[in-house]
């Protein structure tokens, strides 16, 4: 596996570490096996209130009313889906690194007949196919934290993102108090990974997120990161006790 620097300890969170692939490489592999499962799984495991996270993550997105929406890591393509219903954009564009997740997206979108606004593309969010401030808004749930380098991911989102542009960002976080953080935490640990794995067939994948959560940047450190990506006036909204959080910056 390949190094990476003591100050970036959430890059070294990798599905295997036994694997001789990069960070993104193996992301990818990981997603693409449980692409099949992953919709129920998501569902599943948190309870439901995911579905919710997704409603406030769009209410934040629909504030600017935007004609193009880009959707980093759309994985099955919820996060598109959700903004097409609620927002109708002229256009939503979602990327993955994971051509299976993207495949489940696409029999989605046809079903939901939005297949005129939405489309889906392989890409990396390092490095992605769109000119400098093509889009209205850039929207990540639960993306981020699986980048191989962070900073590089969030710079390329910011350069696709037009000036006075608004990104929008879900992703998990450590609840503080009482006690919603020791619940938290032997969920996390204990029972998602067993239940995960039972249900997906696959060893790594809900034993990986736990860690990677873990070694986030979260809160007032990831609006740190935005600001320096080129972002500015980034917020941090802990949701549901501080399960996960709603990220908003602009351009």
């Amino acid at each position: 596996m390949q190094t990476v620097p003591d100050n970036k300890p959430a890059a070294k969170i990798v599905p295997d570490n036994a694997s001789n692939l990069s960070k993104k490489a193996q992301v990818a592999e990981m997603f693409n096996n449980i692409a099949g499962r992953y919709d129920f799984l998501n569902h599943f495991l948190s309870m439901g209130i995911d579905k919710g996270w997704r409603k406030k993550a769009i209410g934040e997105v629909a504030k600017i009313n935007p004609q193009t929406i880009l959707d980093v890591a759309t994985g099955t393509g919820d996060m598109a889906i959700a903004a097409a219903i609620a927002i109708k954009p002229e256009k939503i564009t979602g990327v993955d690194i994971a051509e299976q997740m993207l495949e489940v997206g696409r029999k989605k979108i046809v079903a939901q007949n939005l297949q005129q606004v939405i489309t889906l593309q392989t890409g990396d969010s390092e490095s992605m196919p769109f000119a400098n401030g093509e889009f209205d808004t850039v929207m990540c749930a639960y993306g981020v934290r699986n980048f191989e380098h962070l900073e590089a991911g969030l710079r390329e989102m910011c350069r696709v993102l037009r000036p006075g542009g608004k990104a929008v960002i879900l992703e998990f976080s450590h609840p503080t108090g009482f006690p919603v953080r020791q619940i938290y935490r032997f969920y996390f640990r204990y029972i998602l990974p067993t239940i995960g794995k039972m249900l997906s067939k696959h060893s790594k994948a809900y034993t990986y997120l736990p860690e990677s959560v873990m070694a986030f940047p979260e809160g007032k450190r990831f609006c740190e990161i935005l600001g320096q990506c080129g972002f500015k006036d980034a917020k941090a909204r802990p949701l549901t006790f501080g399960v996960t959080t709603l990220y908003t910056a602009e351009k």
